[in-house]
C-alpha cells in the first residue's frame, strides 16, 4: 500500500522568516488522520530565511533528525554544542530527558531542510547531539543509511529508536531497491526530482506513507534526491 499525499496538499504556515509544510499534524495543523505513521511523528519541510532561525527552545523524549537540502544549519544546544551542517548531510539529537537547542541560518541564501521526529524506543536518558557529513557521491543509485537505531547500522549516526532514516540520489532512468519487509512502515519525499515508487509518481516534495510492501523500487523519472524513513 502506498499513499501519496501532494506537496500541495500539506497542512503549513508563513512566518515570513520560516515557510513551512507540515506531512503530519505540527503546530496550528491539525489533521486527526494524520498525526503519525507509526513511531514517526513529525516531517517538516521548511524554508528559512538568511540571517534567521529557531531561537533556543526544549525538547524532551523526542529523536530529532534534520537533513539539509540547501544551504546550512548551524546548531548550538544547552550541552555545550555547536555546529554547522551543510546540504546533503545530516544532524541527530535525542533530546531524553531534555535539552534546549537552537538552529539558525547564518547563511546569505534560504536553506532548506527536512525536520524528522521519531518517538524513542524507551523515555529518558541523557541528552546527545551528533552531525555528520554524507557526500551524495557515496549514495548514488542506492540508500545509504543516514542515521538508525538498528542493529548493524554501525556507521551511521545513532538513534534510540526502531527505525532507520536512509538517502539516495538517482539520475534519470535508473531505480534503487529498498528492503523494507512486511510489518514494517516507510515514509517517503524526494527533496528534488520525480520517482515512481512501486509504480506510484510522486513529484518532488510528495510524501508517501508506505506499508506491506516486500522491496521499494525508486525508478527516477529525472535526477532524483530521496530520503526516506523506516519505521515500526
Amino acid at each position: 500500500m502506498i499513499e501519496r499525499r501532494p506537496f500541495d496538499a500539506l497542512g503549513g504556515a508563513d512566518h515570513g522568516w520560516l515557510k513551512a509544510r507540515h506531512h503530519f499534524s505540527f503546530a496550528n495543523y491539525y489533521d486527526p488522520a494524520k498525526m503519525n505513521w507509526g513511531t514517526l511523528r513529525v516531517w517538516n519541510d521548511d524554508e528559512i530565511a538568511p540571517q534567521s532561525g529557531f531561537p533556543p527552545h526544549p525538547h524532551a523524549d523526542m529523536e530529532i533528525i534534520t537533513y539539509v537540502r540547501q544551504g546550512a544549519i548551524t546548531h548550538q544546544d544547552s550541552l555545550g554544542n555547536q555546529g554547522r551542517t551543510e546540504a546533503g548531510d545530516v544532524q541527530v539529537m535525542s533530546a531524553g530527558t531534555g535539552i534546549r537547542h537552537a538552529e539558525y541560518n547564518l547563511e546569505p541564501e534560504t536553506t532548506r531542510i527536512f525536520q524528522i521526529w521519531i518517538e524513542p524506543t524507551a523515555r529518558g536518558g541523557p541528552p546527545a547531539w551528533g552531525a555528520k557529513p554524507f557526500p551524495k557521491g557515496d549514495r548514488h543509485g542506492r540508500f545509504v543509511t543516514l542515521a538508525s537505531g538498528l542493529p548493524g547500522d554501525d556507521d551511521a549516526l545513532p538513534i534510540r529508536t526502531d527505525a532507520r532514516v536512509a538517502g539516495a540520489t538517482i539520475r534519470a532512468g535508473e531505480t534503487a531497491e529498498y528492503p523494507l519487509g512486511r510489518g514494517r512502515r516507510a515514509y517517503l519525499v524526494p527533496a528534488a526530482g520525480a520517482v515512481e515508487v512501486n509504480g506510484v509518481r510522486l513529484d518532488a516534495r510528495d510524501g508517501a506513507a508506505i506499508q506491506d510492501e516486500d522491496v521499494l523500487r525508486v525508478t527516477a523519472l529525472e535526477d532524483a534526491e530521496v530520503v526516506l524513513v523506516d519505521a515500526a
